[in-house]
């Protein structure tokens, strides 16, 4: 290094944004260098959403100026930001699955390949494996995008981000919005090498959740709190308790899964697996789960606790062996089946299997009960408001309203709206399927806690996560599956926890 200043590539100065009743961005300031990673942290609701759309041209700020090398700029719209060379890699990913990898790589841009209204397409595709050659992955541009697996799809929309530069005036500046969040550990260490070996041709802008990540990727951090910016710092002198102080005002304890909060569970058996079997999937399967237990599910993509724990949901009926509830033999063919004995289930797509986004926070809620709550054929509305409005006050769930809709809470106020919706239900058992995925630190915290509170009331808790850490804070008991086998049993009591490594070597 010859230590002279690095040039900007994209800087925000003193913005703010405002929405009805909400002041999103309350003068921030950030400066993308050039090939430099920042990451991007904070809370849900800390304005990280709205930073991203405003440099990617959705939003346009209320006051502040947007530069680019130094020079003042303004995004019209998308289009217009992705001009000027910022592209946007999407946690929810924008590939047109029914459409060729080399078609979604170009989508809108076919004009360079086209002729008298003819698509060049040997041309277009050639294009297509030297942007996929830049990230390094070996997939035909001629593939249907729905045959690539996730990993692959997002490097795919890496390569499309990269097309910026044949028409970008300056240095391109990348957003990474979640790009990890459904990605196995190898997937993630290949995502970074590309990153970190793009970093002469780009700048990134890193969100994530994942605190551990964004230190391991990232050359600054900003963190950020109620629409500001309250830190800037270089990652390498900052570390989990810093960010997460620094996020949610308060200190990252021993006893974030509240383990002090960890009662012993009942003797009642509530559920009962006994040799439980489904095609390759999973085979002879035994436990028992007791009132008020958290058994967790620890295991590898591919061992097949997720399909498990999706039997148990009325999802995947198992092809062999027994299932009892409450001492009753079941065979259960439907989730419907599975509410009717009294169990819940918390997906991991909460956007997807959990919630009917459209509808308001008090029709979610007693969704899954609405035959107590019909009076000759009709929805008795002032019960319903009731049974609502005081679930809201128990979980404290942060809504304007009981009838606002859940499409515009924050994701932990929405996976609260889930858990109430099964504990209006008097659901027993409760399968928690990655419960705190995309959540927040802050709000992962009071996820812990309800999942405390319920059982204490008897509530019984089978737990598959995306940790082995959040794994063993939370659980009573634990289970590890190995290719669709149970390899290993622990007891988790407080104090007497595992450890990590105890459980990896029986995993993998």
């Amino acid at each position: 290094m010859n230590g002279l200043p690095v040039a900007s590539a994209l800087s925000l100065v003193h913005v703010d944004k405002r929405f009805p009743g909400v002041h999103a961005l309350k003068d921030v300031s950030i400066e993308v260098r050039r090939g430099e990673v920042i990451g991007l942290v904070g809370e849900n609701g800390a304005g990280k959403s709205t930073l991203m759309k405003i440099l990617s041209g959705v939003y346009q700020p209320d006051s502040g100026k947007i530069e680019i090398a130094g020079q003042p700029t303004r995004f019209e719209n998308a289009a217009d930001a992705n001009r000027k060379g910022i592209g946007m890699v999407f946690q929810e990913q924008s590939l047109l699955t029914n459409l060729t990898v080399g078609e979604n790589i170009y989508l809108g841009n076919e004009a360079q390949f086209t002729r008298y209204g003819i698509v060049n397409w040997k041309a277009l595709y050639a294009a297509a494996s030297r942007q996929l050659s830049k990230v390094q992955v070996d997939v035909d541009p001629r593939m249907r995008a729905d045959d690539l697996d996730f990993a692959a799809r997002q490097m795919v929309e890496l390569a499309k981000a990269l097309t910026l530069e044949e028409h970008a005036s300056d240095h391109l500046v990348i957003l990474l919005d979640e790009p990890t969040s459904v990605l196995e550990r190898a997937e993630i260490d290949v995502l970074f090498a590309r990153v970190r070996a793009l970093k002469s041709r780009a700048s990134f802008i890193f969100v994530s959740h994942r605190l551990d990540e964004v230190l391991e990727l990232s050359d600054r951090i900003y963190v950020m709190k109620d629409g500001a910016v309250v830190a800037d710092l270089v990652a390498a002198d900052a570390n989990i308790t810093t960010l997460h102080h620094l996020m949610v005002g308060r200190s990252l304890q021993a006893e974030y899964y509240r383990e002090p909060l960890q009662k012993a569970f009942r003797e009642e058996i509530v559920l009962e697996v006994d040799e439980l079997s489904l095609g390759n999937a999973y085979k002879n399967i035994s436990f028992k789960l007791h009132a008020g237990e958290i058994l967790g599910i620890a295991g590898v993509i591919g061992s097949g606790r997720e399909e498990l724990a999706r039997t148990l949901a009325g999802f995947a009926p198992h092809s062999s062996g027994k299932l009892r509830v409450a001492n009753r033999e079941v065979h259960l063919v439907s989730p419907a089946e599975a509410v009717d004995i009294g169990i819940g289930y918390i997906p991991r797509e909460r956007r997807v299997e959990g919630l009917v986004l459209f509808l308001p926070v008090a029709a979610n809620i007693t969704l899954a009960d609405l035959e107590n709550l019909t009076r000759h054929g009709l929805i008795d509305a002032r019960e319903e408001r009731r049974l609502a409005t005081s679930w809201v006050d128990r979980l404290k769930i942060r809504t304007p309203s009981i009838n606002t809709l859940c499409l515009n809470l924050s994701g932990g106020n929405q996976q609260k709206v889930v858990l109430a919706k099964w504990l209006n239900a008097k659901a027993r058992i409760l399968i928690l399927d990655h419960p705190t995925r995309g959540l927040d630190v802050g709000a992962k915290e009071e996820v812990y806690e309800l999942v405390r509170a319920v059982t204490t009331e008897g509530v019984a808790v089978i737990l598959t996560s995306d940790t082995l850490e959040e794994t063993i804070g939370l659980s009573h008991s634990l289970l590890v599956m190995r290719d669709g086998e149970i390899t290993y049993r622990a007891e988790a009591n407080p104090g007497h926890k595992p450890s990590q490594i105890d459980l990896i070597g029986h995993m993998v």
